[in-house]
């Protein structure tokens, strides 16, 4: 249920994030565009007032142009005419002053390519025009680049403010959408708690009742069959209460661990069982390690994934059993036998899934150990896989330290 709850709060988080971004880089991207075209046309206006091409025959006399009485509003632009690689004269044509150091500017661009050059409007700090071979357009851009900065960062610090809102907002949206499947959910895992417990009470008179018919050998192997069947029963209802226990993800119970004696401690409990399937139990467990969790669900997660391990083993093989801290809790558990089918990697975990449809009555099993080991995994914000290669597979349970 949590997962769904996120996939469906990372999916409307991330459409109107993306829209909320598209509507950034539109306005971006336009307020660029319009001062760029706006510089464009400032630096052609001579061009333009006068209609006169630039590749004009120079040997055509063209009627002279005041440009002294040219003014410009809201921009910084100069003209400059050049005569004999020098700076004759310096026209403004705005009423707006700053220490622009024309001249200089003017000077170094004398030699340059007689060019319109309009820079990056964020980085540069003037662009200029050549017009009718001796005069220059020269505009000041640094008011233009700091505004278009200023622009752009207060774009991103609303979008950071929007997406926190986004971030809550989706949670509430998530919470109303999902309302009715965690209803849903709640009940379905309530009413197999409340039918298992309600089971328990028969199961456990009709095993009491059982034992007592013992007695009776004419009809031993009946009284057998109702045991080993209700017994089966039992451990069902036992894990299914489990399950619903765990799938509660409470973390009152969650506290520093020796996690490394943990390990120890079930590894030796399993001793003697492997002992008896002809297998060897091989220990590689890093001292000391400490993890805040549950101790008797981790105790039980290492309990489902050994029990695994035994049963599927080829005889005569090992068991290795490895534990060390990185980054993160790794615990390996590899064992030699059959190996997992491709594609069935992520199937093992689900409940009442079994890998061999034929196995299941003899075995005793249901499918819900690896459903159990994975819901107790999770609940530690950790991750639980298995592969197979060469006849060896391998449980790699990842536990978050940090």
């Amino acid at each position: 249920m949590k997962k769904l709850s996120r996939k469906v709060n990372l999916t409307i988080f991330s459409i109107i994030s993306l829209f909320l971004l598209i509507i950034i880089i539109v306005y971006n991207v336009q307020s660029y565009q319009r001062e760029y075209n706006n510089i464009h046309r400032n630096l052609s206006f001579i061009e333009d007032n006068g209609h006169f091409p630039k590749e004009m025959n120079e040997d055509i006399v063209r009627p002279e142009r005041d440009l002294n009485n040219m003014m410009i509003m809201d921009y910084e632009v100069y003209t400059v005419k050049i005569n004999n690689n020098k700076v004759e004269q310096i026209i403004g044509h705005s009423n707006n002053t700053s220490n622009f150091d024309v001249e200089n500017i003017a000077e170094s661009l004398i030699n340059k390519e007689h060019n319109l050059v309009i820079g990056n409007l964020y980085t540069s700090k003037y662009a200029y025009n050549y017009t009718l071979g001796n005069t220059i357009v020269i505009m000041n851009t640094e008011s233009i680049s700091d505004k278009l900065k200023i622009n752009l960062c207060v774009s991103l610090l609303l979008f950071m403010i929007s997406e926190i809102i986004i971030y809550f907002i989706t949670k509430l949206i998530t919470k109303w959408i999902t309302k009715p499947a965690l209803e849903s959910f709640n009940k379905q895992k309530e009413f197999i708690a409340d039918a298992s417990h309600e089971l328990k009470t028969p199961l456990a008179i009709i095993i009491a009742s059982s034992d007592e018919l013992k007695s009776d050998k004419k009809n031993e192997k009946y009284i057998d069959n109702i045991k080993y069947e209700s017994e089966r029963m039992n451990k069902l209802i036992t894990n299914l209460l489990d399950l619903s226990k765990l799938e509660s993800d409470i973390k009152t119970n969650y506290k520093e661990e020796n996690i490394s004696k943990i390990i120890n401690k079930i590894v030796l409990t399993f001793d003697a069982v492997a002992f008896e399937n002809n297998l060897s139990l091989e220990l590689n467990i890093e001292e000391n390690i400490m993890y805040k969790c549950n101790k008797d669900d981790i105790e039980k997660l290492i309990s489902i994934i050994l029990d695994n391990a035994i049963k599927h083993s080829y005889k005569n093989t090992s068991i290795l059993i490895n534990v060390k801290k990185d980054k993160n809790i790794i615990i390996e558990i590899t064992n030699s036998g059959d190996p997992i089918k491709p594609g069935d990697e992520e199937k093992i975990f689900e409940r009442f899934y079994r890998v061999d449809k034929s196995r299941n009555r003899d075995a005793n099993r249901y499918g819900l150990g690896l459903a159990i080991a994975k819901t107790i995994v999770t609940n530690h914000n950790g991750v639980i896989k298995a592969s197979s290669k060469n006849n060896k597979t391998t449980f790699k349970i990842i536990l978050n330290s940090h």
